[in-house]
């Protein structure tokens, strides 16, 4: 073998050992990078007829596991909505406030505490209805609930309008990650035309992958030109040869009413690839857990909240239409939407009458309800009471007044039946309602009753089968209608499923504490998903770790030889160009 093969052989030694000590020290410097697999530089001789003139490097390349990175991915998904469900499960566990219990005195600031404040002020009163100052406590403790409710009711929408928000900002997301893979495809398809090094590329692009699994869950595939293809749940494509872009505008307001419909006009829209809804696709990763969130978790915590309040306030307000305010109010107004035309279909009798501001009747009159077949008979029949006005105003409210502003209206509904769940007239009708509310959202105290306790019903109208014009027929304070009242927060009510509670009938602090318990426990799924998740997720790195990762003794070890091998190609350079000039010298002096 003449010096200059020799040379050429030692020559391509010293480049391979080269280029394998730069990709083991690019190893080593990536051995915490997330995403990075171990680079191995494949060498192989090179012959020549027949004979071995060296070695040479083939290619620089990396092995990842496709069903590894397919279980990764699926783990960054899952791992990607239980992050995101205990966020919002945090937050609406603290909307909720704490329940405690410290020996015999309930402490904390849920509402199940605010109703044992509130029936702790009732107990009070109960003992002297007629107290001024007991009276102005027990609706200061009952706005004070009511504050509670539309707040906790707020934080719950305003989650919901957070979730679409983050759903928003998601897909754009989504579209950037989408075109990253699209870009790295194009990269590693010309790098491969080239006979580049792709290995980079390639992790770059399982990277985005993971990255678009931890918000939405995707199926994909690498085709037989290494490109990546990526789909939905139901098979839309998302990334083929192009980016099919997602969209999705969110809602500009949230409320109880806002729903997902598909269409933006009537609710939350829905998230779009071109012209098809794959909302129903999505149901992993965060923004899975987002529309989980937005469309369930949050409605079922507003529908408990709701059945709450809706159910409070029917139980306050029965009550307190049996009651009468001393002095009593010169007006009232119902709740009750009507229509003159509206048949009335009611039994039994109500007493309206006209009391001064001691409690001294002026007038009254017992309305056979059985007699009277509408709504318009209704209002007839109370506007012929001497010193009485009825009518229904704009809104189809009964509106009933004194026709003396110093009198007042006081109403017994007696034994009046109407609609079909016989109701006494004046709750029917809302003519003296405690509390107002459709739902959580808008329960408050009645406002008049807000700026003046002392139109807190708390007295009650003479039931005696005639009255005596002159005589007291209200008395001051009622320990029958304050008892009532107290009874509301102590017997136990029958509530229907709702939202996270099935059916069940207990007490209003026993029904809230559920409400509150509901709320905590999906918190506590919530928790420990994520570290289930977590701990997949740990699981599947280290796999891929292992097969793929960088182990630093092994790169260590691998290093130190080829920087052994390198000195020995230099040692083996060094001879030859010794040679080389030795020679050189005997041909000069020749």
């Amino acid at each position: 073998m003449t010096l200059a093969a020799t040379r050429s052989i030692a020559l391509s030694s010293l480049l391979t050992a080269q280029t394998r000590i730069s990709v083991a020290s690019t190893n080593i410097a990536n051995a915490d990078t997330d995403g990075y697999s171990r680079k191995t530089a494949t060498q192989s001789t090179l012959v020549t007829a027949g004979v071995g003139t060296g070695v040479e490097i083939t290619g620089i390349s990396s092995t990842v596991s496709k069903m590894l990175l397919s279980s990764l991915v699926e783990a960054q998904s899952r791992l990607g909505a239980a992050t995101t469900m205990e966020e919002y499960t945090s937050l609406l566990q603290n909307a909720y406030g704490v329940t405690t219990d410290d020996g015999d005195t309930t402490s904390g600031t849920s509402i199940a505490n605010a109703i044992a404040d509130l029936a702790s002020a009732l107990t009070e009163l109960a003992d002297t209805p007629e107290s001024a100052t007991l009276q102005a406590q027990v609706v200061g403790s009952l706005d004070s609930l009511a504050a509670q409710l539309r707040t906790t009711s707020s934080a719950i929408q305003s989650l919901r309008a957070d979730a679409d928000d983050q759903i928003e900002t998601s897909v754009d997301e989504i579209n950037t990650l989408l075109g990253t893979i699209d870009s790295l495809n194009e990269r590693i398809a010309s790098a491969q035309a080239s006979g580049a090094d792709i290995s980079d590329l390639e992790d770059q692009r399982n990277t985005a992958l993971g990255s678009l699994g931890a918000l939405m869950n995707v199926t994909w595939f690498v085709n037989s030109n290494n490109q990546v293809h990526v789909y939905t749940s139901g098979g839309k494509v998302l990334l083929d040869s192009a980016v099919h872009k997602l969209s999705y505008k969110s809602a500009s307001t949230v409320t109880s009413d806002t729903v997902y419909t598909g269409t933006t006009p009537s609710g939350f829209s829905g998230i779009m690839v071109e012209g098809v809804d794959i909302t129903s696709q999505i149901t992993s990763g965060s923004v899975g857990a987002l529309i989980e969130l937005r469309d369930e978790v949050l409605p079922a915590a507003q529908l408990d909240l709701d059945t709450l309040a809706v159910e409070l306030a029917a139980a306050l307000n029965a009550v307190h239409n049996d009651g009468t305010a001393l002095p009593a109010p010169a007006s009232l107004t119902g709740t009750a939407v009507l229509t003159g035309t509206d048949t009335l279909g009611a039994t039994g009798t109500a007493r309206f009458a006209v009391v001064d501001e001691t409690g001294a009747l002026v007038s009254y009159q017992d309305i056979d309800l059985s007699a009277i077949a509408t709504v318009d008979d209704l209002v007839a029949a109370i506007d012929a009471v001497d010193g009485l006005t009825a009518s229904l105003d704009a809104n189809g409210h009964l509106v009933v007044s004194t026709d003396n502003a110093s009198y007042g209206v006081a109403v017994s509904q007696m034994d009046s039946a109407v609609g079909a769940d016989d109701e006494g007239l004046s709750s029917w009708l809302g003519l003296n309602d405690l509390v107002r509310a459709t739902g959580a959202s808008d329960f408050a105290v009645r406002s008049d009753i807000l700026a003046n306790n002392s139109l807190l019903a708390v007295s009650s109208l003479d039931g005696s089968a005639t009255l005596t014009t002159g005589t007291t027929v209200v008395a001051s304070g009622s320990s029958t209608i304050a008892n009532a009242l107290l009874d509301v927060f102590e017997s136990k009510h029958t509530f229907g499923a709702a939202g996270n509670l099935g059916n069940t009938k207990a007490t209003f602090a026993g029904y809230a504490a559920e409400v509150v318990g509901a709320v905590a426990t999906r918190y506590s799924s919530a928790v420990s998903e994520l570290s289930t998740a977590t701990a997949l997720k740990t699981s599947v790195t280290d796999a891929i770790a292992s097969k793929s990762g960088v182990n630093l003794d092994e790169e260590t070890n691998l290093l130190s030889e080829l920087q052994t091998q390198y000195e020995a190609a230099t040692q083996i350079m060094s001879v030859i160009n010794e040679l080389f000039e030795a020679l050189l010298e005997m041909v000069q002096s020749a």
